[in-house]
């Protein structure tokens, strides 16, 4: 038996380092039947259970003081069908193996988030998400599931198979069982001719409707204490491949958006008076570029600069009004804010507790650098986020209960039905899960 089971209470702390936990002992099995003995051990000595990937989520979602399951061992694609268009891939695989793994095998997902340290299962389980008007969050592109319920048994789903926990597991939080393997939908490998750019605030707001409308993916950052912005646009090319270069990439992506953005950042928390003057700086450092590359070096890039982060999905035609709101409550107040607001695009989806669950939206990401206060900053967004029906990230930092999300989630309900019927005892509780789906 190759699982590793530790007894020790050590501390587990999450990526940002807002989080930690010290669970009971740590179990790293190597075989979906060494996870369920760990769940049904769990259980005989009354003890809660939780799976954590990388730890790259903001609140509490993986945390736990009874037992903690690390993944590591359960990584790697199970089988490829090609006829079907879907690979199969254990939960624990960090999606920049998978999306190498796939490239080598001459395919792709169809879109994916700006980051690719997580586990499959983390960022699924969490509603993670890139960009895109007609293609979806990496959850919307399950085909298939397979979890360890509390009792220890394993089940799959599909939309002919166990189809009520498929509509709702896709994006589960870790609440219905801990999942071990995941069907992907993929295609064959394309390029994509990403173009970036900057402008002003003023007119990518105005101009917003069309920029989205004309684009298969559009985002764009703000910098607070400017009237300034970088947008990206990714669309599909007929090629040929033109990689950014190793140079220009490298002083880009490396030396100004990590390096020389840390420094700033750093600077900035000793004398927060200097970040505006900074974020001008800033604001114009990234030059326009155009290159055509494979989908996952075009859609993600390196996040060394640590932060804590909040992102509340709004109704996609609420963005400008919100964005806008949000822009005069920095301006009006003595905040100082370091980091840029993201803004990124998502189709209606029917995943249950899925951010863009029955709706078109928006997405608004608020950030600070590690180590400065950000409560205050945080609590003034998330004040005018919810006057718009806002919905949080599950795994960013957010104050919104069950109370709340049973106003803003049509399919609340069915999935805490769902919860009561797969995990009656809470095996896979937490504080975090208590406040936002009840008790």
């Amino acid at each position: 038996m190759s699982t590793t089971v530790s007894g020790k209470s050590g501390t587990w702390r999450n990526w940002a380092g807002n989080v930690t936990a010290r669970p009971v002992r740590e179990v790293t099995p190597a075989s979906v039947d060494e996870l369920s003995a760990a769940v049904r051990k769990a259980a005989d000595d009354g003890l809660r259970v939780k799976a954590v990937g990388t730890g790259h989520s903001f609140t509490a979602a993986a945390a736990t003081d009874g037992v903690l399951i690390r993944p590591q061992l359960l990584t790697g694609i199970r089988g490829i069908d090609r006829e079907a268009g879907t690979v199969t891939v254990e939960a624990g695989t960090p999606l920049k193996r998978l999306n190498m793994a796939l490239a080598r095998e001459g395919l792709s997902l169809t879109n994916m988030g700006d980051i690719m340290e997580q586990t499959v299962s983390g960022a699924t389980s969490t509603g993670t998400h890139g960009t895109g008007r007609d293609s979806a969050s990496i959850a919307a592109q399950i085909k298939g599931l397979e979890l360890v319920t509390a009792d220890g048994s394993v089940l799959t789903c599909s939309e002919k198979e166990n189809p009520e926990v498929f509509a709702a597991a896709r994006v589960g939080i870790g609440a219905l069982g801990i999942v071990t393997a995941i069907t992907f939908a993929v295609e064959p490998i394309f390029l994509l001719t990403a173009r970036e750019e900057p402008m002003t605030f003023d007119r990518v707001t105005a101009d917003f409707d069309e920029l989205f409308t004309e684009n298969e993916h559009f985002e764009f950052y703000w910098f607070p204490h400017t009237g300034n912005c970088n947008t990206k646009r990714n669309n599909r090319s007929a090629g040929p491949e033109k990689p950014v270069g190793q140079i220009g990439g490298w002083i880009e992506d490396e030396f100004l958006s990590n390096g020389v953005f840390q420094v700033a950042n750093l600077l900035g928390r000793a004398v927060p008076a200097t970040i505006p003057a900074i974020a001008k700086i800033s604001s114009r450092a990234l030059s326009a570029r155009t290159y055509t590359d494979i989908p996952y070096k075009v859609f993600t890039s390196p996040r060394r600069v640590r932060f804590v982060e909040m992102e509340y999905a709004v109704p996609r035609e609420a963005l400008v009004e919100t964005l806008r709101e949000l822009r005069t409550m920095v301006d009006r107040s003595s905040l100082r804010v370091s980091f840029p607001v993201e803004v990124r695009t998502a189709p209606a989806d029917d995943i249950a507790l899925s951010t863009a669950s029955g709706r078109e939206s928006a997405y608004i990401a608020v950030h600070m650098f590690r180590g400065t206060p950000y409560q205050g900053y945080f609590t003034a967004a998330e004040r005018i986020f919810t006057a718009h029906e806002g919905r949080p990230h599950w795994g960013k930092v957010h104050t919104r209960d069950a109370a709340y999300f049973s106003e803003v989630y049509p399919r609340f309900g069915e999935f805490t039905a769902l919860r009561d019927r797969l995990d009656p005892d809470r095996r896979f509780a937490n504080d975090y899960l208590r406040r936002v789906l009840g008790s």
